[in-house]
């Protein structure tokens, strides 16, 4: 089977096949992931204040708050194996990163393993895959998850876990230049500043971020 065979026969699939967008609940027919309207809707916005940084400057990219399409786009791709959504989502983001941040490589959070190995796959390696294809730069798993922890958005303030020595980065994976974390959401910032602080202590002269959400 040809790569334009397999695609043409994938479309008419797709045609056939009743699908809902995650987005809006409209069928989707032929497209992938979401819907027209619903991928107009995913507009990127580069914000300066984030609990990140301790003073304002550029440096976080982001499809909006967590609510509405993107809400819904990420809980489908985490927890309904809609992995079109990753290509989408990642490509969107793109697109709002600024060209003088000059990234030279996109670096996923990581799972622990034994969360990986249950839901079969690292969301943010995915979204981070297609960032990176888009802006022409590697992803490279710099980082490793050295205990498991807590989904902090689930805890209370009081309860929120330190994340200090969470994550360890590797030198080795690390280019000479700035690079572009990414997740699917930003909620207290923990983990973010956690991986932050890993990539930064190994060399990383910048750290940007990229969430779909916050």
């Amino acid at each position: 089977m040809t790569a334009a065979f397999g695609t043409a026969l994938l479309g008419a699939l797709r045609t056939l096949l009743p699908r809902a967008c995650p987005g809006c609940g409209a069928q989707l027919g032929a497209h992938a992931g979401l819907c027209p309207a619903c991928r107009a809707a995913l507009r990127p916005q580069v914000q300066a204040h984030s609990p990140l940084r301790a003073h304002p400057e550029p440096h976080l990219v982001t499809l909006g708050p967590y609510s509405g399409v993107r809400r819904r786009a990420v809980r489908e791709l985490k927890f309904a194996q809609a992995r079109d959504l990753a290509r989408i989502l990642g490509e969107a983001l793109a697109t709002g990163v600024p060209a003088d941040w000059n990234v030279q490589a996109v670096i996923p959070v990581p799972l622990h393993p034994g969360r990986q190995r249950q839901r079969g796959f690292n969301q943010a390696e995915l979204l981070g895959r297609a960032l990176a294809c888009a802006l022409a730069v590697p992803c490279v798993p710099a980082l490793t998850r050295t205990r498991a922890t807590a989904q902090q958005a689930r805890r209370h303030a009081a309860q929120r876990e330190d994340l200090h020595g969470a994550f360890r980065a590797h030198e080795g994976f690390l280019p000479s230049g700035p690079v572009l974390l990414i997740d699917d959401v930003l909620t207290t910032g923990h983990t973010a500043q956690a991986c932050q602080d890993a990539l930064k202590q190994a060399g990383a002269p910048q750290v940007y971020v990229a969430v779909v959400a916050r």
